[in-house]
């Protein structure tokens, strides 16, 4: 018996879960997490810079009273610098910023990390409820489109 699932990526988290997410994505597109100094530097410079992009992340809702309106996350990258924070309704938010990068390639830049952020959120999200119901993962495999293919198993006792 085999099973689809898919999975629309709408985001509900507390500020550690989806910071969790953020490192992660971060990393696997070669961004490095600025320090909570830096951060907070980088957060400013970034709004006083001249046109930077500020994009949503598609489909999500962050609805948490643990991140306050004023906490940040920032990464960097070749001059990138990309700030994740949380609007008055909620809603994760990206400020996009860098040097030499024309406004195009900012948001296309921002775009592929919200949708590697929201991947990341769910992956971690379906791979601890599958824990919990007492799933195993037999096989995992991501695909040229960077779709990601679990072959779970679990053992009726």
């Amino acid at each position: 018996m085999g099973a689809v699932s898919i999975l629309a990526p709408v985001v509900i988290a507390a500020w550690p879960a989806f910071s969790a997410a953020v490192v992660a994505a971060a990393a696997s597109l070669g961004y490095q997490v600025a320090s909570e100094a830096k951060n907070q530097a980088a957060a400013a410079a970034a709004q006083k810079q001249a046109k930077p992009v500020r994009l949503e992340i598609e489909r999500s809702e962050v609805v948490t009273d643990q991140l306050g309106r004023d906490q940040h996350m920032t990464v960097t990258r070749s001059g990138v610098t990309v700030t994740f924070s949380r609007d008055a309704r909620g809603k994760a938010l990206l400020l996009v910023t860098g040097t030499g990068q024309g406004q195009e390639e900012l948001r296309a830049l921002g775009e592929e990390l919200s949708q590697r952020v929201v991947q990341q959120y769910v992956y971690q999200k379906l791979m601890d409820e599958m824990r919990k119901r007492g799933f195993n993962v037999v096989e995992e495999e991501q695909n040229e489109d960077r779709s990601i293919r679990l072959k779970v198993r679990r053992w009726d006792g």
